[in-house]
């Protein structure tokens, strides 16, 4: 039976550093998946945000996230507009609202999002958004919810608690995951700085040996239910 997956990130990038390979698999198993991105990106850059001086850069952000996530076969990318690291200033209802309205058109089996102990507050805060709109209310579709890791982010965190106790084979994706980073190419960096392609694969390839596989990604389980044994 077709699964349908959810991808609930902060910002544009997030979604392919955090899961693209495993999104990526998903979607050669013939899954359904669709990604929310809820904060626009870039104007934190500034002293004061100011979203008409970077409208041209935001625009081509904004067609950089959905040609990458084509190139994974994504079946649909939403983006907010939400301040870029500025998600403290929004009232946590206002997150939690957005996040249940997609929950509820998208109706998804699984959900990947932030890790909760992250450097990034808009990672912390789009965590704290999913786990409220996840509670699991008679009812919910959500069987699974699990947290990934972001590069030069969650790892920079101090103390970095960063354990995953579940691991997905992505050796046959993970090419596709540093094809669709390739396309994020504004806010990639060069190597070694920790959100480089060559820096990704790294962490790819130690987490796939962590296991005993070429490549794997990491996640921490949040919770999952199992109706049949």
């Amino acid at each position: 039976m077709k699964n349908k997956i959810a991808i609930i990130a902060a910002h544009p990038d997030d979604e392919i550093l955090g899961c693209g390979a495993t999104m990526a698999k998903h979607i050669q198993a013939g899954d359904e998946v669709s990604v929310l991105i809820m904060a626009e990106g870039i104007t934190s850059r500034d002293q004061q945000r100011n979203r008409n001086a970077r409208s041209e850069e935001l625009s081509e952000l904004a067609e950089t996230a959905i040609a990458a996530n084509k190139i994974l076969g994504v079946t649909s990318v939403t983006l907010k507009n939400f301040p870029d690291n500025r998600m403290d200033s929004i009232d946590r209802l206002d997150i939690i609202k957005t996040i249940e309205n997609f929950i509820e058109k998208q109706q998804p089996d699984i959900i990947y999002t932030h890790y909760n102990n992250d450097l990034n507050i808009d990672h912390r805060r789009i965590n704290e958004a999913v786990v409220t709109a996840c509670r699991p209310q008679p009812g919910s579709t959500v069987k699974s919810l699990l947290f990934f890791e972001v590069a030069s982010s969650t790892e920079w965190q101090i103390p970095n608690t960063f354990s995953p106790n579940w691991f997905v084979d992505v050796s046959e994706t993970l090419n596709l995951k540093l094809k669709a980073l390739e396309a994020y190419q504004s806010e990639m960096r060069p190597y070694p700085h920790a959100r480089s392609i060559q820096a990704v694969e790294h962490l790819a390839r130690w987490r796939g040996a962590s296991v005993g596989v070429e490549a794997a990604e990491g996640f921490v389980l949040g919770r999952t239910l199992i109706n049949k044994i």
